[in-house]
């Protein structure tokens, strides 16, 4: 019989253990892959570090991790894009409702996903490169494209009278999701300005952006309402630590009305890993709902919408089929869309996804934390 390991959170607090774990059987819309890669995302950390207070349906045993990427083993019956051989990369779904919270997890050597959530890798693109994909590009483009997010026009659609030269603001342009944003954005057809470090510019202006601003500088916000001129802004994104608040001003001086968050307003990396609450995960709890209502009373003052978005809520919507099916298997094999930010690689093995989410807490830039199997 075929044999699997998984990197398991066995309790609230606790290091990722590895052990043995079922192998899976796919259901009749899902794959089996057998991973080579996969990435680690601040979800996990978060999970980690905050316990039942953040995804509190998740039970104990559970295995966490969103990105995959690997060679099909099996295909479920009514599978009709993929067979068995073929090299993919997918969003793995074990941590949302509704889902196995075991097979579907991504650190594991063999796991479930669901053929609507994966893509082929195009020849010459390594597994880790592919890996740095899924739940980043899956976020950015709920972001942009959904209806009750900034409800943009698809990449191929017809752009319209009067939509010619609007406007995408990105902030937080070097990370996943943002590096993710800024080529949507584009292959969308529209013009977009983004923030990052100083040494950063180069790169956000390859993946596409015309305009990039220091987002460290006094001036972030004044330089990105200049640079968005007298153009219409169809939408803004905020991604990352500390990025709502300016991303709102941005907002306000521009008259944009839409504003979609990723992250929350405090950091989690702080939070010691320990077996229990502590007193600075009540803190930061207490700072998180504080921020959230000042900045919601504010945008409601100005008629701006703001909503946080779930990278996996386009499973539900038309967002998914277009992204995963259409738009990424042909624009990864055309060159027109890469795999971003780079891969760094922190070890091969299951035992390293541990090492990886300790690294991420440190602090990572323009990178993503990548293990081999």
């Amino acid at each position: 019989m075929p044999t699997n390991s998984a990197a398991v959170l066995a309790s609230p607090f606790a290091d990722l253990v590895v052990r043995p774990a079922p192998y899976p059987a796919p259901g009749p819309d899902h794959l089996l892959i057998r991973n080579r890669a996969i990435a680690v995302n601040p979800l996990d950390s978060m999970k980690q570090t905050t316990g039942n207070m953040m995804f509190g349906w998740l039970p104990y045993p559970t295995v966490l991790g969103e990105d995959v990427a690997g060679e099909v083993v099996g295909v479920g019956s009514a599978v009709t894009r993929f067979r068995e051989g073929d090299r993919v990369f997918a969003y793995a779904v074990g941590m949302e409702k509704g889902s196995d919270h075991v097979a579907e997890g991504g650190f594991q050597e063999v796991t479930v996903a669901s053929e609507a959530l994966a893509a082929p890798i195009p020849d010459g693109m390594a597994f880790e490169d592919a890996a740095v994909l899924p739940l980043a590009v899956s976020t950015a483009a709920s972001a942009l494209f959904q209806r009750d997010q900034l409800a943009l026009r698809h990449p191929g659609a017809a752009v319209a009278a009067g939509e010619e030269g609007e406007v995408v603001v990105v902030w937080g342009g070097s990370t996943s999701v943002g590096s993710n944003a800024i080529q949507l954005a584009v292959a969308a057809g529209y013009t977009v300005v983004t923030t990052a470090s100083p040494h950063n510019h180069d790169r956000m202006r390859a993946l596409g952006a015309t305009h990039v601003v220091d987002y460290a500088s006094r001036s972030a916000v004044a330089d990105l309402v200049a640079a968005v001129g007298e153009a219409r802004v169809a939408g803004l994104l905020a991604v990352g630590t500390g990025s709502a608040e300016p991303t709102v001003a941005v907002a306000i001086a521009t008259g944009a009305k839409r504003v979609s968050l990723t992250s929350p307003s405090v950091s989690f990396d702080g939070l010691p890993k320990r077996g229990g609450p502590s007193v600075a995960l009540v803190r930061i709890g207490l700072r998180l709902v504080a921020g959230n209502v000042a900045l919601q009373a504010r945008c409601l003052v100005r008629g701006i919408r703001t909503r946080f978005v779930w990278g996996s809520s386009l499973r539900n919507n038309e967002v998914g089929p277009m992204l995963w099916s259409r738009f990424l298997p042909e624009a990864l094999a055309a060159g027109g869309f890469v795999a971003a930010p780079t891969p760094q690689v922190v070890g091969h093995g299951l035992e390293n996804v541990q090492v990886a989410l300790d690294t991420l807490r440190g602090g990572v830039s323009a990178r993503k934390l990548v293990v081999t199997l």
